[in-house]
């Protein structure tokens, strides 16, 4: 029933896309996609961008739109999660899993930083677990605004451009400009660990670099025993 809900919606917002309002939408999915992930937000802005493709809009208030929502929606998850720490905890833990996966998304933010932030929009379901964890684990309210703003732009200029440049390809096929969306998600996330094991790596061996002198010193000044 869900899907056929979801369906029948994606139909409606294609069947609008053309009017003047239509920016409106693109703004009121994508904040509420921030909060209930069966929204297809990613859908909406791609639509938005085969709208501009053809005419109907200008390109860049639609990345404008998807952005600002993305943007007000992400922040709402975040105080959902800073103000309602309770009421969340008690409804993730009526499944062992889920309360798993909260604590987990709070772990992963301490461990990976806002970088996480940007690779989780294009997660459907992913963002909105993150967004809240960081209103729960109280992150710093400006140094998650900063990096959900980014995140929302990179997101909304990605799924407009879509829409824009394969406006064809991906008006009788949702499916597939969601699939190249996730798999750009996964694509960043293993760009992004690959460069976090190289850091940590060049800063291991800097470590070993720097502590081996000093234990040569410390050996060399060690009195001989007679």
């Amino acid at each position: 029933m869900l899907a056929s809900i979801v369906s029948d919606l994606t139909d409606w917002i294609e069947d609008v896309s053309s009017n003047w309002w239509f920016i409106v939408v693109i703004v009121v999915v994508a904040l509420l996609d921030s909060v209930i992930p069966v929204v297809p937000s990613e859908t909406t802005v791609i639509i938005g961008g085969i709208a501009a493709g053809q005419g109907h809009h200008n390109i860049a208030i639609v990345i404008a739109a998807g952005a600002l929502g993305a943007f007000l929606g992400d922040n709402l998850a975040y105080a959902i999660g800073n103000h309602f720490e309770g009421p969340v905890r008690r409804w993730a833990e009526k499944r062992p899993a889920r309360i798993e996966r909260l604590e987990s998304a709070g772990r992963q933010i301490h461990q990976r930083g806002g970088l996480l932030l940007i690779t989780a929009r294009f997660i459907p379901g992913g963002r909105t677990l993150l967004t809240i964890s960081s209103g729960i684990t109280r992150q710093p309210r400006a140094w998650f605004a900063g990096w959900v703003a980014v995140a929302a732009i990179i997101w909304a200029s990605y799924a407009a451009g879509l829409g824009y440049a394969f406006g064809q390809q991906f008006q009788d096929n949702h499916a597939l400009a969601f699939w190249l969306a996730f798999g750009t998600a996964l694509g960043i996330t293993a760009l992004i660990e690959l460069l976090r094991w190289a850091r940590a790596m060049v800063r291991a061996l800097s470590l070993i670099h720097i502590s081996e002198p000093t234990r040569l010193n410390s050996t060399s000044r060690m009195p001989s025993s007679a």
